[in-house]
């Protein structure tokens, strides 16, 4: 039977629960399409490896044994979660549940992700070979004994098909965190975010923590794109967070809109993100995260070292900094 987190969730978005899932629909994801081939770390808009080789497949030493408070997750270690619950959250998107000891934190900090390996066969010499992606968890990091992660599953994605293939009670390697982005309380007056499709996880992290805080006085602003409102995920949480907490601004658009839709339409525009973000200053930040073209458009991506780069698009051409954005 599902969690009262699960039940919850079911009538706050268009789930349905699945212990075996088939996944159809398109490849579109966020506010723009691509192969899905071209796209990397679909969860969260992450624009990072943790380490990669030819197919994204990678070897792994054997690791050595960490000393220190008690944590579910080690940064050095792979330790295996076992799978809780599954639901479905759009035609294309699920929620996973992971358990883990209840007596021991997560030790996730927001907004950092994890790192999840799968096995896909092994090499000449018989070694183990593993495909590895980051995800960005979009329960509380506070929770106790879970966490959650909202996956996009593709045809052709090698650990997103892995993910829909587990059943109640399979496990999964996990290893971290990674810290991306570290929040803190009224770092900066105003926090603007654009995310497309699954880049909404670390904004939801971050969002969640600023709220659930009431010494904590930010200004959010939200532009959330997608390809449909039915690809929209979360809605109806990110709108009960909204209706109550007047310092959560959210602001929806989507290419392929309905006859009833009352949002935006087509792709996040420099006249979008002029009303809905705060304007350049010292005391705003802007966080972008979502699949390589919206970032190109947005922002620019990150340098090919994976450092956050020059920030390029849509917010250099409305005076934002390389010191006011972070890219996810």
């Amino acid at each position: 039977m599902a969690t009262t987190f699960f039940r919850r969730l079911a009538k706050s978005a268009p789930t349905t629960f699945s212990r075996a899932s088939r996944f159809h629909g398109d490849s579109g994801f966020g506010t723009f399409r691509f192969p899905v081939g071209a796209i990397a770390a679909l969860s969260g808009g992450l624009s990072y490896y943790y380490s990669s080789s030819d197919n994204n497949l990678v070897y792994l030493d054997q690791e050595k044994e960490e000393t220190g408070p008690k944590t579910a997750l080690k940064p050095d270690k792979w330790n295996e979660f076992k799978l809780q619950d599954t639901a479905r959250v759009s035609h294309n998107t699920q929620l996973f549940r992971f358990s883990f000891d209840p007596s021991a934190k997560l030790g996730l900090e927001v907004a950092s992700c994890i790192v999840t390996r799968a096995p896909v066969g092994y090499d000449s010499e018989g070694k183990p070979k593993y495909v590895i992606r980051p995800y960005t968890p979009i329960s509380d990091p506070e929770a106790k004994g879970y966490f959650d992660l909202l996956i996009k599953v593709y045809p052709e994605g090698k650990m997103s098909q892995h993910f829909a293939s587990l059943k109640p009670g399979d496990v999964v390697e996990v290893k971290g965190p990674i810290e991306k982005f570290k929040y803190s309380p009224n770092m900066k007056r105003n926090i603007g975010m654009i995310a497309g499709g699954t880049g909404i996880t670390p904004m939801l992290q971050v969002i969640e923590a600023i709220l659930k805080n009431p010494e904590d006085k930010t200004q959010i602003s939200l532009l959330y794109g997608n390809v449909s409102p039915d690809d929209i995920l979360l809605k109806q949480k990110l709108d009960a967070l909204q209706a109550k907490h007047p310092n959560l601004k959210v602001y929806y658009t989507v290419d392929n809109p309905t006859k009833s839709w009352k949002g935006g339409v087509g792709y996040i525009s420099k006249d979008m993100a002029l009303k809905g973000l705060p304007p350049p200053g010292d005391d705003t930040f802007i966080l972008v995260c979502g699949p390589p073209g919206m970032m190109e458009h947005i922002s620019g991506g990150k340098a090919p070292d994976w450092s956050q780069g020059e920030v390029k698009g849509i917010l250099k051409e409305l005076g934002y900094t390389e010191q006011m954005v972070f890219k996810f």
